[in-house]
């Protein structure tokens, strides 16, 4: 089957550099949803439903094409991480963070518009951030300013340095993309990255 677009539903500078990695030709463009988890439903579920909420979001918009939604949503001691937003909040986040391993579900889901097919998975990466100093992280927090990023830092930048290890399948799911997931699904569409 023969799609006239590849689309990654999200504006992430870091989602469509992971994308470029596959040499893949697409189109970006960002679906307007509300991103609130649903009650009782849990951080794996929510990851999941709102990467697939943002594929299907766009399917009337770039018909004959496949469409990529991607979200992720950290939890350290049970409860969710949002985004920073500013320097207070990502200071405490990574307070909170030091000693602790912070948990990232990261979902993935293709939308294809031609059938409304969607199809979807998800990546689970465990983060051990070190004991960290107040000194240590005002001066990451100074340099990097993460205050758009899942869990306040960046592991593909300095934020490398706060951490102990990580564990999981794809080292790319953590920035917010996982694409040994991703070239799953769009093999499933007949797209062959390889």
């Amino acid at each position: 089957m023969e799609f006239k677009n590849l689309v990654l539903a999200s504006s992430s500078e870091y989602r469509q550099s992971l994308l470029r990695k596959l040499h893949l030709e697409f189109i970006s463009d960002s679906p307007e949803l509300d991103e609130t988890p649903l009650p009782d439903e849990s951080p794996r579920q929510t990851a999941l439903r709102l990467s697939q909420a943002k594929a299907s979001e766009l399917i009337g918009k770039f018909p004959g094409s496949l469409i990529i939604g991607s979200d992720q949503v950290p939890v350290l001691k049970g409860c969710r991480l949002n985004k920073p937003g500013n320097r207070k909040n990502a200071i405490e986040q990574l307070l909170a963070a030091s000693d602790q391993c912070v948990t990232f579900y990261t979902g993935v889901a293709v939308a294809n518009s031609l059938t409304g097919e969607v199809i979807s998975d998800i990546d689970e990466c465990h983060v051990y951030f070190k004991k960290l100093t107040q000194t240590a992280i005002n001066r990451y927090v100074d340099l990097e300013k993460p205050f758009n990023c899942a869990g306040g830092f960046k592991s593909e930048g300095m934020g490398i340095a706060l951490l102990n290890k990580i564990e999981g399948d794809d080292p790319n799911a953590l920035i917010g993309l996982p694409l040994i997931k991703l070239i799953g699904l769009l093999e499933k569409f007949g797209v062959k990255v390889i």
